[in-house]
């Protein structure tokens, strides 16, 4: 489904003759996690009052996790290293296999910064959310405690991240995509210079025709153009996503014959780049094939277990109404297996929605997808559009006669401001200008405006 023929469709083939790119998210060694700096620590190295390292659950990371007693005054303190003084936000990873909420007060350098925060259920004690809270922290070395504040304890804790991102920077939720393998595609630290993103997604990575991962299929994951510019985009602030898949091509879930050599494809790519995000753009052929799908999900299982604090977006079709059957059996097998998947993501267009109701189009079929993730989960409502993001297209569609207009942006905006969604992105930044002489849909949006319209629209979000 994404994008228009040329761009994911027609434009994957293409790119064997062009181009493309990709990387890391939040930043620097495999033990950081942000884009300006985010650092994980784990919580069995921390230190535990009234707690126990533990490992005697799935898709922790690190050694273990932190099994709290159930009782009021259970903590783990962690020692933390902020960068710089500012707004920082302070995730916490943990399991609530009850069906109770066990909620912890926050405090930093002994004084408490938030109150009885809700660490809502999950799934199980195998399944993971996450938990964020922004605070102000001075320079250097500080404690973070998370206190229990009632007689069942806290929950699993797995570990704490600390992100230096600025408020009011738009990161990880929007990183829109580009592709270098068509439609003359912009300097992507032009882009980061006129609207402030400082993430994109870099698409497509397939099988050069066995199990082994390229650049559309045919260029080295290292090395040339796209290494070039994915150092500048680095050297000017920002990272990258990258993205498996697209609609066309050969899809490393066909070509692996096994999750396992499934995962060591994306982990491949994941090294090359010190990646901490990855996105899978599972379509067409791999996407109608059931035991593809499960493979895909059994090797995100392997990379998150094998790369600490990772996170996945998977990335698929819909309906106007949410996912449709297919979409429904993904989000299924996902949670029947234990994938903590951290954003099912949908591309809200190709179905024919007419010129004047795609964002409210898009927004119903948001609904339909929080719905399913909730219930495969067992989330609360604001834990599921925590978990949720979509990936729209701008301007003309596929689909003739379909246009998701700048209007039907803003409310797509306004839905992830009004349920703080985990990713607000779109088909692409090489489209977001008006067409010339000459130009074609891969390279423009077929209406007026004028360049970036669209992403400044997304790029007002910050989480």
């Amino acid at each position: 489904m994404h994008p228009l023929a040329p761009p994911r469709r027609l434009g994957v083939v293409l790119a064997a003759l062009f181009g493309l790119l990709l990387s890391l998210l939040f930043a620097s060694p495999p033990s950081a996690r942000a884009a300006a700096a985010a650092t994980d620590y784990q919580a069995e190295s921390a230190t535990i009052s009234q707690g126990a390292v533990a490992g005697n659950h799935t898709g922790f990371t690190g050694t273990g996790f932190v099994d709290y007693t159930n009782i009021t005054g259970s903590y783990v303190e962690f020692t933390a290293d902020a960068a710089a003084a500012g707004q920082t936000t302070l995730t916490f990873r943990y399991a609530n296999g009850t069906t109770t909420d066990r909620p912890m007060d926050i405090s930093v350098n002994g004084t408490v910064v938030a109150s009885n925060v809700s660490f809502a259920p999950t799934a199980n004690w195998d399944t993971w959310a996450t938990k964020s809270v922004t605070v102000s922290l001075t320079a250097g070395a500080g404690k973070v405690r998370a206190t229990a504040t009632t007689a069942n304890g806290g929950p699993n804790l797995d570990e704490l991240t600390l992100g230096s991102t600025p408020v009011g920077t738009p990161g990880l939720a929007v990183a829109p995509y580009e592709y270098f393998g068509w439609g003359n595609p912009q300097s992507p630290t032009s882009v980061m210079s006129a609207t402030g993103v400082k993430w994109f997604t870099l698409a497509f990575i397939l099988s050069d025709g066995s199990c082994n991962p390229a650049w559309d299929g045919s260029r080295p994951l290292t090395g040339g153009d796209d290494q070039s510019k994915i150092n500048s985009i680095r050297s000017a602030g920002g990272d990258v996503i990258v993205s498996f898949g697209g609609w066309s091509g050969a899809k490393l879930g066909e070509k692996c014959s096994s999750a396992s050599s499934l995962a060591g494809a994306y982990q491949k790519v994941i090294n090359a780049y010190r990646l901490k995000v990855i996105d899978i753009d599972i379509e067409n052929t791999e996407w109608g094939n059931a035991t593809v799908r499960q493979r895909v999900i059994d090797a995100l299982k392997i990379v998150k277990a094998d790369n600490s604090g990772l996170k996945t977006i998977i990335t698929f079709g819909t309906t106007t109404s949410g996912p449709d059957s297919t979409g429904v059996d993904m989000i299924n097998r996902g949670a029947n297996s234990g994938l903590a998947n951290d954003i099912w993501c949908i591309m809200p267009f190709d179905f024919g929605g007419g010129t004047t109701n795609m964002g409210t189009l898009t927004t119903q079929a948001m609904e339909g997808l929080k719905g399913r993730v909730k219930s495969a989960y067992g989330y609360s409502d604001t834990t599921a559009y925590a978990h949720i993001g979509l990936s729209s297209m701008n301007g003309k569609t596929d689909d003739s006669g379909e246009l998701v207009r700048i209007s039907d942006f803003r409310t797509m905006l306004a839905y992830a401001q009004q349920h703080h969604i985990a990713r607000l992105t779109y088909w692409a930044v090489n489209r977001d200008r008006a067409c010339g002489s000459g130009s074609d849909g891969d390279a423009c949006s077929g209406v007026t405006q004028q360049p970036y319209d669209y992403l400044r629209v997304f790029a007002q979000y910050t989480g």
